[in-house]
C-alpha cells in the first residue's frame, strides 16, 4: 500500500525539534525511497548519533560494529539486533523507514519512531508537534547504516 504522509523537517532548538518547513514523503511497501533532504546524508555525523546515547541513543538497545561510545562496547545495547550487516540485508530506502517511523514495518516494536510526530501516545507537551531527529540527522543515520556490510560486531 502507498501512503502519502505529511511531516516536519525540523530544525534543533533547546527543547528538542521544533517544526520548520511542511514536507512530504511517501512510503511504497516497506521503503521510503526518496531521501528527506537534498544534501546527501554523511556516515562520519551518522555514526556519530548512532553512538551519541542522548541524540540518536541506538546504542541503549543495538550494538554496533567498531569501537563503541567512549571505546566501550560493554555501554551497547543488546535487547535489539546488532546493527553489524544491516546495510547488507536492508536497502538505504529501508532503513529509511525504519528510522523515521519502525512502527510501519512492526508495529509492537520498542524502537521510537524518530520522525514522526502524529499518533503518538504519552508524548510530553514541550515534545509535542517535533521530531526526536531533524530530517538531515535522519539521512546520516541511513548513510551510515548503509555502510556496515560485515555481519560480524
Amino acid at each position: 500500500m502507498i501512503a502519502r504522509i505529511l511531516i516536519l523537517i525540523s530544525a534543533a532548538s533547546a527543547a528538542g525539534v521544533s517544526a520548520q518547513t511542511l514536507a512530504t514523503y511517501r512510503v511504497d511497501g516497506d521503503e521510503i525511497r526518496a531521501p528527506l533532504t537534498r544534501e546527501p546524508g554523511d556516515p562520519s555525523r551518522g555514526r556519530s548519533l548512532v553512538l551519541n546515547r542522548n541524540e540518536g541513543a541506538c546504542v541503549l538497545c543495538h550494538a554496533v560494529p567498531g569501537p563503541g561510545p567512549a571505546g566501550n562496547e560493554r555501554l551497547m545495547g543488546n535487547i535489539a539486533p546488532t546493527l553489524a550487516g544491516v546495510g547488507a540485508k536492508l536497502s538505504s530506502a529501508q532503513l529509511r523507514l525504519r528510522v523515521v517511523d519502525s512502527t510501519r514495518v512492526n508495529p509492537d516494536t520498542p524502537m521510537p519512531a524518530y520522525f514522526r510526530i502524529e499518533g503518538l501516545i504519552g508524548v510530553a507537551s514541550a515534545y509535542r508537534g517535533k521530531t526526536i531527529l531533524t530530517a538531515r540527522q535522519v539521512e546520516d543515520i541511513v548513510a551510515y547504516l548503509a555502510t556496515l556490510r560485515e555481519t560480524r560486531p
